[in-house]
């Protein structure tokens, strides 16, 4: 009886086509690849060695030459082993019981090797202690209940009042927005970019060029109209990061001198990460509410400063956002800026300095998991800090120059006065 089963046994298992249906040489099932020198099913796998390692005799009760079906392969076994033998299964294939048990205990401990190794490297897998989690949990916390991303509080300190004569400071901070508008794609693409430092230098060149005047103290002087709006704000500013410092884990435990001394020092350049999360970089402005509230460097010269500070702040506040931090970042870098051993006035250092370690490690960790490729993201973040130190001495020195005048000293608070008096002699 001819066959019609569809086999493609007789090729070599290095010949045979992946592309090729998989079907039984012996019954037509669906095969499971080459067994014992030919592709079958598992069914016909099974009854081959069987029927090999019995050494059986089987005899057809039709005439010998039954057609093999996936239906009917168990009626004779006779045709069905004889099937098995013309497409190329050979008993010399078959393994004894030693040799399969030798052959599942080596699949089994290549399985508990491959095990291993994922576990191992789960074990190397950067990750994060329960501590470290909770530390970061907490500061997060900290940074929502002291930042209200609605700035609904600003319409409570003096208004802003941006009228009046433009003063030279002004006059020159407009220059540095307009820009910062015509060279807004290079500050897209790299806040260090040619185009960037081109500007930034043709802009100082300027406010070194034009000098200064004999009335031109009196001219300023006369005219900081924002200066009661922004001491508001920086008092208000203050009170917030208060409120995170004591929420960072240990510094409750502090002397009371030590959390002083602390605050005092590093006050200004945690009000300066913090004011990050309100920069745009399309203006280089502080965006915080309504339009009466969004700040250009030319507001910030009309309350005293100049672009001796302004224009590396900006620098400090694009470089900033282009690291693109995420929140726990960002908490972490100020709660770290925070407890700085080497601030002035600390008295227990070791102890200090052990929190800003557990903190700094914290963040790498961090990174680590966060960041695989960003190996040089926290050495870019702690020299922020570094960048906020040359900040936070030119703060101090216009600060000193502002509050020598009781014109303007006057229009500050008690708390800005408390905070940044220390620094006035």
């Amino acid at each position: 009886m001819e066959s019609t089963v569809v086999s493609t046994s007789n090729l070599a298992p290095d010949e045979f086509d992946r592309n090729m249906p998989r079907i039984c040489g012996v019954c037509g099932d669906k095969a499971t690849g080459f067994h014992f020198n030919a592709m079958t099913c598992e069914g016909c796998k099974g009854f081959f060695r069987r029927s090999m390692k019995r050494e059986a005799a089987f005899t057809c009760p039709f005439n010998g030459s039954c057609t093999i079906t996936k239906d009917n392969r168990r009626h004779c076994q006779a045709c069905r082993l004889k099937r098995c033998v013309d497409i190329g299964m050979m008993k010399e294939f078959i393994l004894t019981d030693e040799e399969v048990q030798r052959k599942k205990d080596l699949i089994q401990r290549r399985k508990d090797e491959e095990a291993q190794r994922e576990a191992d490297k789960e074990a190397r897998r950067p990750r994060l202690s329960d501590d470290q989690s909770q530390v970061i949990a907490t500061l997060v916390d900290a940074h929502h209940k002291t930042y209200d991303d609605s700035y609904s509080d600003f319409c409570r300190f003096r208004p802003p009042v941006r009228e009046g004569p433009v003063t030279r400071s002004a006059s020159r901070a407009a220059s540095l927005h307009s820009l910062s508008d015509a060279s807004s794609d290079s500050f897209s693409h790299s806040p260090e970019s040619v185009d960037t430092k081109m500007n930034f230098n043709n802009l100082l060149m300027m406010y070194h060029e034009q000098g200064s005047s004999p009335d031109s103290s009196e001219e300023e002087g006369s005219s900081f109209s924002m200066l009661p709006h922004l001491a508001d704000l920086v008092s208000y500013s203050i009170q917030k990061v208060i409120g995170f410092a004591k929420m960072i884990p240990g510094f409750r435990e502090l002397t009371a001198e030590d959390q002083i001394a602390l605050l005092k020092s590093s006050a200004i350049e945690v009000i300066m990460l913090r004011s990050n999360q309100s920069f745009n970089l399309e203006d280089m402005s502080w965006s915080c509410g309504g339009p009466d509230y969004k700040y250009q460097v030319s507001d910030v010269t009309k309350a005293g400063h100049t672009l001796d500070l302004l224009e590396p702040l900006v620098k400090f506040q694009v470089g900033l956002k282009k690291l693109n931090l995420q929140e726990e970042e960002h908490v972490l870098l100020m709660a770290i800026c925070l407890l700085s051993p080497d601030r002035p006035g600390v008295q227990d250092h070791a102890r200090v300095e052990a929190l800003q370690d557990q903190l700094s490690e914290t963040l790498q960790a961090y990174i680590q998991l966060h960041h695989p490729a960003g190996r040089l993201l926290y050495a870019k973040m702690i020299q922020k800090l570094a960048d906020l130190r040359s900040l936070n001495e030119e703060h101090s020195k216009q600060y000193r120059s502002l509050s020598f005048q009781p014109e303007h000293s006057l229009q500050l608070t008690p708390l800005v006065l408390e905070v940044f008096g220390s620094e006035v002699s």
